[in-house]
């Protein structure tokens, strides 16, 4: 195995795309793949650093399929191991790679194993069409995936999986709530505290939102640099007048057809990449209609095999004045064949999608309650630090006595605490400002 930066050459029409991945991490969804190039297996990440292994003679002998545990704990198991992985093997028995499915479903978080076997996410994440390609046998091992070491060596393999933020992020984040802990609480109780404690405990709770700004102020920069969405096909939503569509939903959905791929984005922002074509990839359009009145309720886009990979509801996306052009552009744009199926609705009580496979991804890909989109948004429930704001502040409020003092390094150590307060606030504040006052406001609609 071998470690290169990305030679920044096209990708092959055949390669694996990550699961979907919300506005903090949309690095990952868009670089990291799987592919091959020559007798070599290529993994990329978020960086575009390449990981090469070879596939043949020293390297890459078979790939086998390893089944996650049984039914019952698989549905609670974590999302990377609900499908099971495959495991690349060499000569030797000697695992080198593991891949889990569902870190390579694009809809990982939108359906669930009750609605997709692991075999069939086998065949949706392209990996059996994958390893054919390598030119290696695909076996399936009777044994469940509960092991998480490699029999033969006890070595963890190498693993295609993505962290939802930056190793350093976490590693900042931890080390600077250790200090603060160690500084304010620990030392104090020995009686030993002094103004240079202070210091250092007030820059160790800086760190915690400034690393968090950290992480947004480079996310931006590499959106503002990003230009794979730049000849993408735009189709945006055209609701049904009077359904009272915000701006959020408005601005942020939408559907981007590019020569390889079809890029889902949701109310939320968050983005899935599927490819286009081939058994994996859309290959369909299908309108749902209601099977008493003939309207038309959704649109599924499937794939080679005939599987459902993404759902949009007919009222949020083609019912408004512009929806006749904004169907016509996604079918030209796509270039795929269009039919119509009928489908039962679920009773009026409940949306019609309630009982669709992927009626998590319909509701994601509508309007969505402003409390709602507000709650998903916010910073630290997406990044899993939900109290974070209240917490932090209220450590930073017991170090604000030190501003009284007449020495220069406690004076420092309140301004610290003044700017991690500061940071925590203005993060909520903004947030709430902008959804109340613009995002979650309704739109007005265009006329055709």
């Amino acid at each position: 195995m071998a470690d290169r930066p990305d030679s920044g050459t096209a990708l092959p029409d055949l390669h694996l795309r990550p699961r979907g991945s919300g506005p903090q991490t949309l690095d990952v969804v868009r670089h990291a793949r799987v592919y091959r190039r020559g007798n070599e297996l290529i993994v990329r990440d978020r960086r575009l650093r390449e990981r090469r292994y070879v596939v043949g003679e020293g390297g890459i002998a078979r790939a086998v399929f390893v089944p996650p545990p049984g039914s019952g704990t698989a549905a609670s198991a974590p999302v990377a191991d609900r499908w099971g992985v495959v495991d690349f093997r060499d000569a030797d028995e000697r695992t080198i790679l593991r891949i889990p499915l569902a870190e390579w479903l694009p809809e990982a978080g939108l359906v669930g194993v009750l609605d997709l076997g692991p075999s069939q996410c086998l065949d949706r994440t392209g990996l059996r069409r994958f390893v054919g390609d390598l030119g290696i046998s695909l076996q399936e091992s009777p044994e469940s995936r509960a092991h998480p070491e490699d029999k033969t060596s006890g070595v963890r393999p190498d693993r295609a999986v993505h962290r939802e933020l930056p190793a350093w992020h976490n590693w900042a984040r931890g080390i600077g709530m250790f200090v603060w802990f160690v500084f304010f609480l620990v030392i104090a109780m020995t009686g030993k505290a002094n103004e240079w404690t202070a210091l250092v405990a007030s820059a160790g709770l800086f760190v915690v939102p400034g690393s968090d700004l950290a992480v947004r102020l480079l996310q931006r920069s590499h959106d503002r640099q990003n230009t794979l969405l730049a000849d993408a096909t735009i189709v945006v939503p055209a609701p049904e007048e009077g359904s009272g569509a915000t701006r959020r939903f408005r601005d942020t959905a939408a559907v981007r057809v590019l020569p390889q791929d079809v890029v889902l984005t949701d109310t939320l922002g968050r983005e899935r990449w599927i490819a286009r074509g081939g058994a994996s990839g859309v290959s369909s359009l299908v309108r749902l209609t209601d099977p008493k009145s003939g309207a038309v309720l959704g649109v599924e886009f499937r794939d080679g095999a005939d599987a459902v990979r993404a759902l949009l509801v007919w009222r949020w996306w083609f019912a408004g004045p512009q929806g006749r052009e904004t169907w016509s552009k996604l079918v030209s744009a796509l270039g795929v064949p269009v039919s119509d199926r009928k489908v039962r609705a679920a009773e009026h009580s409940v949306p019609w999608w309630q009982n669709h496979e992927l009626a998590a991804d319909a509701r994601s890909m509508s309007l969505m309650a402003p409390k709602e989109a507000r709650s998903r948004t916010r910073w630290n429930a997406s990044a899993g630090q939900g109290a974070e704001p209240l917490i932090v502040s209220l450590f930073g409020l017991l170090l604000l006595p030190q501003l009284a003092s007449d020495l220069w390094p406690a004076r420092v150590a309140g301004a610290l605490a003044v700017l991690t307060i500061v940071m925590e606030v203005a993060t909520v504040v903004v947030h709430q400002l902008a959804s109340r006052l613009r995002l979650d406001r309704p739109a007005a609609l265009e006329s055709p």
